[in-house]
């Protein structure tokens, strides 16, 4: 191997991607046992590595010199091999200070409570402090170096760094703090990549504070180790252009909007112009109890909300850069706009209620006037609940067009 990663379980790693989109060489991931990674560090057979959970401390006693920001934090998480010197970096600091500048959190003299105590946390409390910010790092075991999460309140933070694992996949609905715990703070940070978007990125942009994920960072952090791998340089434009495209393939493409707006027609032609996946959320509710419309009438409207949750809540969790359609109820519970958001972009497929034609096969609008109640009622929370919104009075192909055009431009 020239160039790989090496952890103990890499199962859900981007790192081969973002790696290999830089074109630069081959990336390989190489998941060991720790005894196996004693024989891997001492045989040096390789050019460069990156290194993950749990051997970042680990491998230090096999290197001959390591940079001073490895040396602070006490992890390594990049390793050159020169003329079988193995030398140890640490670039995750450098992914951490890009992604708070392209987020435009301005540190110095700001107060950051920095959620967690492990090596990420390290990691980011001393790009912090070097920023020229105040940082206390939060416990569920405080002790003279850390506070625990009933001080957070009192210690009055302005920026929240979440660098515990709280959030991440699969347990995508919780948040290390309450909502509550987001009042007077400026700009929030989670570490986590997968999902997109965090509970607690969520709960900070609901209240309009500015947050950023973890995605970011992992290709900075990436683009650096490729520098000390080749000694080539890469520019903020290439980095910029990588995450993009990462952000392409593993975003996915949320339709919302009314029972006969288009939304199953326009996704699907979405998804074979991108070579995308395509779901239907009606289909799939379909496959578990049979026709949605007699489901409903035999059972009521709101079993089979709870049955479209579920749905929903598996479908958002597992796709990734797909083409959602959803039913027309699914913005109804706000448990399925924070479920499809985590790790999608809602567009709200807006089409005039009066060239929606009624359907007498579907029961909540069967009639005009049925579905012109169901419009009222849901019409503000589509518009509330989307990022972007696209009319549908034309053609489907038309409004395909639009919404090819808003990815396009979004780099999404």
């Amino acid at each position: 191997m020239k160039y790989g990663l090496i952890g103990e379980k890499l199962p859900h790693s981007y790192s081969k991607i973002i790696h290999e989109m830089l074109g630069r060489y081959e990336y390989e991931l190489c998941p060991m046992s720790e005894e196996e990674m004693r024989a891997f560090m001492t045989a040096a057979d390789f050019d460069g590595i990156n290194v993950t959970i749990p051997y970042k401390e680990k491998v230090i006693p096999y290197l001959y010199h390591i940079d001073d920001n490895a040396r602070r934090i006490g992890a390594v998480n990049t390793v050159v091999n020169r003329d079988g010197k193995l030398y140890g970096y640490n670039t995750d600091c450098t992914g951490v200070k890009d992604t708070l500048r392209r987020a435009g959190f301005s540190m110095a003299g700001r107060k950051v409570a920095v959620l967690g105590t492990g090596g990420t946390s390290k990691t980011v409390s001393c790009v912090c402090r070097e920023l020229g910010a105040g940082v206390a790092c939060v416990s569920r075991t405080p002790d003279g170096k850390s506070i625990g999460y009933g001080e957070l309140e009192a210690y009055g933070p302005d920026f929240i760094v979440n660098a515990t694992p709280v959030g991440m996949y699969p347990q995508t609905g919780r948040s290390p703090v309450p909502p509550s715990a987001l009042d007077g703070v400026s700009g929030v940070f989670d570490v986590i990549y997968n999902p997109l978007r965090t509970s607690l990125m969520l709960d900070a942009q609901e209240r309009g504070i500015p947050a950023a994920g973890g995605l970011y960072m992992l290709v900075s952090q990436a683009m650096r180790a490729a520098e000390l791998f080749t000694g080539e340089p890469v520019s903020d434009a290439e980095t910029e252009a990588v995450y993009k495209t990462l952000l392409s393939r593993t975003e996915n493409i949320v339709l919302t909007g009314m029972p006969g707006s288009g939304k199953t027609t326009v996704g699907k032609m979405i998804a074979e112009k991108l070579g995308r996946a395509f779901y239907d959320t009606d289909s799939l509710a379909a496959e578990r109890v049979g026709p949605v419309p007699d489901y409903i009438r035999a059972h009521g409207e709101p079993a089979f909300r709870d049955v479209e949750e579920a749905v929903i809540e598996e479908l958002a969790s597992k796709a990734r850069g797909a083409v959602i359609a959803t039913g027309g109820g699914a913005v109804l519970r706000e448990q399925n706009v924070k479920a499809l958001a985590r790790n999608g972009r809602i567009i709200y497929i807006k089409r005039d209620i009066d060239k929606i034609v009624p359907d007498v096969t579907r029961p909540l609008s069967s009639d005009r006037a049925a579905l012109e109640k169901r419009y009222a009622e849901r019409k503000k929370i589509y518009e509330d609940t989307a990022d972007y919104i696209v009319e549908n009075n034309g053609s489907a192909p038309e409004c395909a067009a639009e919404i090819l055009n808003i990815v396009s431009r979004s780099g999404r």
